[in-house]
């Protein structure tokens, strides 16, 4: 019976083997990679791969203003979904390239990937663009792509269709004199989808944060009026030009919010070379409810990287060299989330060849660029300091209690809550309400630092308190306590609640009267959720027991017809909400949130974390003296989320029947 099964077998994988031949190996060509898989150039298909392909053409404009040549950028968006952007630098080459003697230089560096001028520092001596893949790619996403460049008083027009010339490359006469390039793209919904629309409120805060990067260019932000929503603020027409920089940008963000500090720590400077130079402005605002956002080139690197590191090791060592100088030895203790947490953080290099990990560029990873800031940020730190020694007192203070009270969690000593004395530091990523007592007060717990900047702004100062947690936390069903213990997504939650947990556990001690998890409405944000009520359920029982335990309900859907929008759970909802509210016949808008980080946090308030118009579901557990219960839920939490997972698939195969709809 083996041998006829072997047999068997080995005849399977001969014609398996057989059928995989040379005729099977695809090689793609010209831009087809890129429509293919538009993940590995830009990240997904997305919302914010979408505003991606502008963020790649404005780059390009930016490079020409940063390396001198352009001092005006226009951006428009139309009514069609298409985008223009405009600058009045040198315009790209039109002649033939001494390559490809049949195509213009143009069509090259819009028809081939890893093709352009940023390749060494000839053209230019620093850029965001390093790859050569960047408008190409949105060429080869692009439903339509039309440019026109004036070069030696010369209009040079040409047009594409998913990253195929259409045209030939047509010359006229230039309606000016100065050089220019314009280009102008919709996006190819075969890619992005039919319901796939640019943000008009978020192309208008990537206009600003380009002119606030550059003090030398000013960029004109338009938008057809029709795509402005009752909701989006931002403006029609408007010219941007920030000659302040980056300080100009934090006085504006702050908007008379109080300071430990009366000026902020600001500046620009440059290395031997000049080409390398860095910006910066911090703040530490005295409600703590502050944010890090860095740059590379102009380029937003949303998970920070190299830069941002030597920014903290310039901070750190220079308030520790400014102790030793004045007899502050405490100093000493201070690590950098001592000193920056809950800091309004601005920062931007331009450096040579920066190395950037992947195509989307959000974190950069060049060591060249640690050195450049440390060196050069340190020094200013440390006379920014001794300037003012009374002025920077409040800071120093903030920074010494942080570094004790994070002592304190160390050795494990239970932390009450305290009045306005300020005297307990909690963590750094916690926007904590202004109330000193509990009551009517809430914290939330959010998945992430996007959702965590919608909910500082949705919510409620006085009463409300946010919590970000980077990703998801730890199962402490199936973990050791060691593991717990070490774990800083947990201390930092324990620490906020200032309740203890098991033995040590005292509901009178809890900062809050309502503990609320607020997860996205999708599969993720569940299993977080799952996550978090294991770790109340096994750590803090008694707060369950008192029902102060909630889960917020955000919308999945949003439905808008004429002037009349309303927000829907889930696909059920949704359904009963097009039969009650809207005829058969009506054309709804329907919209599916990604995410409570790209929500708008006045959308995220109404339907979410506003008292008046939101919905909670309070999570209970059996009364302890009902025995039999309590057995019973501890059985499937044990089940479910604990250290066998053989258990879990036996849950999976007795319930597999009930399962609807999957969202996988």
């Amino acid at each position: 019976m083996a041998d006829l099964f072997q047999a068997a077998t080995s005849k399977k994988q001969k014609k398996s083997n057989s059928s995989y031949s040379a005729e099977d190996i695809e090689v793609l060509e010209g831009l087809e990679p890129v429509r293919r898989r538009p993940g590995m150039y830009i990240g997904g298909t997305d919302e914010k791969a979408l505003h991606h392909l502008v963020a790649e053409v404005l780059d390009n404009s930016m490079d020409e203003a940063v390396a001198g040549h352009a001092s005006r950028i226009e951006m428009e968006l139309h009514r069609d979904g298409s985008v223009t952007i405009k600058d009045n630098g040198r315009g790209i080459p039109v002649d033939p390239h001494p390559k490809f003697k049949n195509k213009s230089a143009l069509e090259v560096i819009l028809t081939t990937l890893h093709s352009g001028g940023k390749f060494n520092d000839k053209v230019y001596a620093t850029s965001g663009g390093l790859h050569g893949v960047g408008i190409s790619v949105v060429n080869a996403l692009s439903e339509t792509l039309t440019v026109e460049v004036i070069r030696d008083r010369k209009l040079f027009t040409q047009t594409y269709s998913r990253g195929k010339p259409k045209s030939k490359l047509t010359e006229a006469t230039a309606p000016a004199k100065r050089s220019s390039t314009k280009l102008t793209f919709r996006p190819d919904k075969e890619i992005f989808g039919d319901e796939a629309r640019f943000n008009p409120a978020h192309l208008y805060r990537m206009a600003r944060s380009k002119a606030y990067l550059f003090r030398g260019v000013e960029i004109r932000w338009s938008c057809d009026e029709i795509l402005l929503s009752g909701k989006d603020t931002s403006p029609a027409k408007e010219t941007l030009h920030f000659p302040g920089g980056l300080e100009d940008f934090l006085e504006a963000t702050l908007d008379g919010r109080r300071t430990l500090t009366a000026k902020a720590f600001s500046g620009r400077a440059s290395s031997g070379d000049e080409a390398s130079k860095v910006e910066w402005a911090i703040c530490w605002p005295d409600d703590e409810d502050g944010f890090v956002n860095s740059y590379c080139n102009t380029i937003p690197t949303l998970q920070g990287g190299s830069h941002e590191s030597g920014l903290r090791t310039a901070l750190t060592r220079g308030l520790k060299n400014y102790g030793n100088l004045t007899g502050i030895k405490k100093t000493s203790q201070v690590i950098a989330d001592d000193l920056l947490g809950g800091a309004c953080i601005m920062l931007s290099v331009f450096i040579k060849d920066p190395q950037f990990q992947g195509q989307t560029k959000d974190k950069l990873s060049s060591p060249d660029a640690t050195r450049l800031v440390e060196g050069i940020i340190r020094d200013h730190f440390e006379i920014w300091l001794s300037a003012d020694p009374e002025g920077v007192k409040d800071l120093i203070e903030r920074a010494l209690e942080r570094s004790e009270d994070r002592q304190r969690r160390r050795t494990s000593k239970n932390l009450a809550r305290k009045t306005a004395t300020r005297k307990l530091r909690l963590p750094g990523k916690l926007a904590d309400c202004t109330q000193s007592t509990s009551e009517g007060t809430e914290l939330f717990m959010v998945e992430g630092d996007s959702a965590g900047g919608s909910a500082k702004q949705a919510r409620n100062r006085t009463t409300q308190a946010v919590l970000p947690l980077r990703g998801k936390i730890l199962n402490v069903a199936s973990a050791t306590a060691n593991k717990l213990s070490q774990n800083q997504e947990l201390t930092d939650l324990i620490q906020a609640l200032g309740c203890g947990t098991r033995a040590d556990f005292d509901v009178e001690k809890l900062r809050y009267e309502r503990v609320i998890i607020m997860t996205d409405a999708d599969v993720d944000g569940a299993h977080i959720a799952s996550l978090l009520m294991t770790f109340f359920y096994r750590e803090m029982p008694g707060l369950v027991e008192e029902g102060r335990l909630f889960l917020a309900l955000p919308p999945l859907y949003r439905l808008t017809q004429a002037n009349k929008t309303y927000y829907a759970r889930d696909d059920a909802h949704k359904d009963e909400l097009m039969r009650k509210r809207f005829k058969s016949n009506a054309k709804v808008d329907v919209s599916r949130f990604k995410g409570l980080g790209e929500m708008p946090p006045t959308q995220l308030k109404k339907t979410t974390m506003d008292p008046k118009s939101r919905v909670l579901l309070q999570v209970s557990v059996p009364n302890r003296k009902d025995k039999s219960a309590s057995r019973k839920t501890a059985a499937l939490v044990e089940s479910l989320m604990g250290r066998k997972p053989e258990k879990r698939y036996q849950f999976i195969q007795n319930n597999a029947e009930f399962v609807e709809e999957l969202d996988v």
